[in-house]
């Protein structure tokens, strides 16, 4: 799902603050463009969590908000289902033991411990990709 919401950039003696009213979120960024990139990965996790959470989004222009002498105002817009792949799918490292011995020949046959794991996972989860 891709929704566009509001986001306010002010000026800051050392960057910009983004206030996301929608989400009553903040953050900040370097530039105009970093803050709008900022913006979108707040409203991105935000919005994930709270779907995890099982609630429902908030709308866009769903908040009021006030605007200083110099805001900028825009839309940021965001595909949460994309945004979810793309965060779900980052690597996660885990620790794990084997013998000595299976280590010692599985070096040898040069095997991917990370492949041979995610694929071991898979079967017995019954999921394919």
């Amino acid at each position: 799902m891709k929704e566009a919401y509001p986001v306010i950039i002010s000026k800051e003696k050392d960057g910009y603050y983004v206030s996301i009213p929608d989400f009553n979120i903040a953050t900040q960024g370097t530039s105009i463009v970093n803050s709008i990139e900022m913006a979108r990965d707040a409203i991105g996790l935000m919005g994930i969590d709270i779907e995890d959470e099982g609630k429902e989004l908030p709308k866009p222009n769903s908040a009021k908000f006030q605007l200083g002498g110099n805001d900028i105002v825009t839309l940021v817009d965001v595909d949460f289902t994309e945004y979810r792949k793309r965060i779900d799918n980052r690597a996660v490292k885990k620790n794990c033991t084997i013998p000595y011995w299976l280590n010692i020949e599985a070096e040898k046959a040069r095997i991917n411990f990370s492949k041979v794991l995610q694929q071991a996972l898979m079967e017995k989860l019954n999921i394919s990709k």
